[in-house]
């Protein structure tokens, strides 16, 4: 037996499973917990060091007759989060994750230094976002300038686990794009945006390679600290939403995949580069060879989890109890914004449950409230494509969320369009594995492959999870949802 195995490192744990091509199935699967740094104003951080023992912990857990069968290795990457290497490969200081908020007075003043949003957008396909690397790399200069004065290398979580895997440098254009140091349209660095910030700073950035192109084979110490075979093929790897595409097989126009976790993504394939001249939607490349424009908001299943846990409520409590409601909830609207929020722009967000009566104020209306938020928040990336032209067809229906059956009718009815959901629950990880055997192909066949051919191939669908949208509910979203839109326009500017 051959296997592919998918990594995926995510915010609150590592992941690892094998894959067996011929047989269509997952054989092994291993997870270690992370944990998170959090302060007050907004920091959320890891350790480089908590990375390498997740992944012994993962390796270690799969016995070693199946780690043999592994010949190729593919690496999905929470987004956007900054490890500062120096000279010597080593971490400098813990990395700042994706939904680090802390530097939004560096996102501010960046702006400023490039003349404001409409050249950003012109620049780089991007706005400055707290969550972006760029920002964290200016905090870092500004806040930190030993440290700063020892940086030589910066990568994003993924290109580090290929580092420990390769001794590589690299990074491929989908991953590269979350930067906000990157000019989508041409697939380069930005010269201009790294200049603001330093100089020097292109230089630290690493090589960029087609997300067909291996970056490498596992090394001596990696196979000896890991139990994995040395010389084994390393593809480019993703960020977690470009590896989540592949794995659900959102590689052609008008497919979106909905990924429904801590951070909630919208995200769809594109031919061509789509840019927001409203910046709602990220234009960020593919880890396929085209585009993935792509909705993040960062408090997505939070608010249901917090009501969840404040009523002492059980997942299946929960839902049961949000069943009971009526759509809209009777006038109760639950803004998420637990952590601050991206899209909307609101870096000092806060959460609130809006809309209550002596009459409607029920822990079922909440409930539902807090569910139907979190689709509310991906409806508002539904309209940016809408209005970009982005043929929308169908959604893919991915992370913890889709294993709600009233998450999923929510969905179909909030979008109006038919929701899909795999059959593998871990689409990244497994994107990671097919674009492993994508590069393990191209190799072995020494001609191109089509990444279309191993989705077709190797993507399935639960039939029975799989929700039409129905007319009635859909019009009784509309009023629901612009009863949201109400809430939020009004106290956006509170927020800002």
């Amino acid at each position: 037996m051959k296997s592919l195995c998918g990594i995926d490192l995510g915010t609150q744990s590592c992941k690892v499973i094998l894959y067996d091509p011929e047989t269509r199935r997952i054989v092994a699967r291993a997870q270690a917990p992370l944990s998170i740094i959090a302060r007050n104003d907004g920091t959320r951080e890891q350790l480089a060091s908590w990375y390498e023992e997740a992944l012994c912990t993962c390796f270690g857990s799969i016995s070693p007759q199946l780690r043999a069968t592994i010949v190729a290795i593919g690496v999905s990457g929470q987004q956007h989060g900054f490890v500062p290497i120096d000279e010597y490969g080593r971490a400098i200081r813990p990395i700042k994750l994706w939904n680090d908020t802390s530097t939004a007075e560096e996102c501010e003043e960046l702006t400023a230094l490039v003349g404001g949003e409409e050249e950003l957008l012109a620049e780089t396909g991007l706005l400055m976002l707290p969550g972006y690397t760029a920002p964290k790399i200016y905090w870092l200069k500004k806040h930190e300038p030993e440290n700063y004065k020892r940086l030589r290398h910066v990568l994003l979580p993924h290109d580090y686990i290929n580092l420990l895997l390769t001794g590589s440098y690299l990074t491929e254009y989908g991953d590269a794009s979350g930067t906000a140091l990157f000019d989508v349209r041409k697939r380069t660095w930005s010269h201009r945006i790294c200049d603001l910030i330093d100089p020097n700073l292109v230089d630290y950035l690493p090589t960029l390679i087609e997300p067909s192109t291996p970056a490498g084979r596992v090394g001596a110490q990696a196979a000896n600290r890991f139990g994995i075979p040395e010389g084994t093929l390393v593809s480019a790897g993703g960020g977690d939403n470009m590896m989540s595409a592949i794995g659900t097989g959102t590689v052609r126009n008008g497919c979106l995949t909905m990924s429904l976790g801590t951070s909630g993504t919208l995200y769809g394939y594109s031919s061509s580069a789509l840019v927001d001249p409203e910046g709602k939607l990220a234009a960020f490349c593919s880890s396929t060879g085209g585009w993935l424009p792509l909705l993040c908001t960062m408090n997505c299943t939070v608010a249901s989890e917090q009501i969840r846990l404040l009523f002492g409520m059980s997942i299946e409590d929960m839902n049961y109890s949000a069943a009971m409601a009526p759509i809209g909830a009777e006038g109760i609207v639950v803004l998420p914004f637990f952590n601050g929020e991206r899209i909307p722009n609101l870096p000092q967000g806060k959460a609130g449950i809006l809309g209550g009566t002596a009459n409607n104020f029920s822990k079922e209306n909440i409930a539902r409230a807090a569910m139907e938020a979190a689709i509310f928040g991906m409806r508002i990336g539904l309209e940016s494509f809408k209005r970009l032209g982005f043929p929308a067809s169908e959604i893919r229906l991915t992370g913890g969320g889709a294993k709600s059956a009233l998450w999923r009718e929510i969905a179909a009815n909030v979008t109006g369009l038919p929701v899909h959901v795999p059959k593998e629950e871990e689409a990244a990880a497994l994107g990671a594995a097919f674009q492993a055997l994508w590069c393990y192909e191209c190799i072995q066949r020494s001609r191109p492959v089509e990444i279309e051919t191993i989705v077709d191939k190797h993507v399935n669908f639960d039939g029975g999870s799989n929700v039409e949208p129905e007319k009635l509910k859909v019009m009784k979203y509309e009023a629901a949802y612009a009863e949201y839109e109400k809430y939020l326009g009004a106290l956006t500017p509170l927020y800002r």
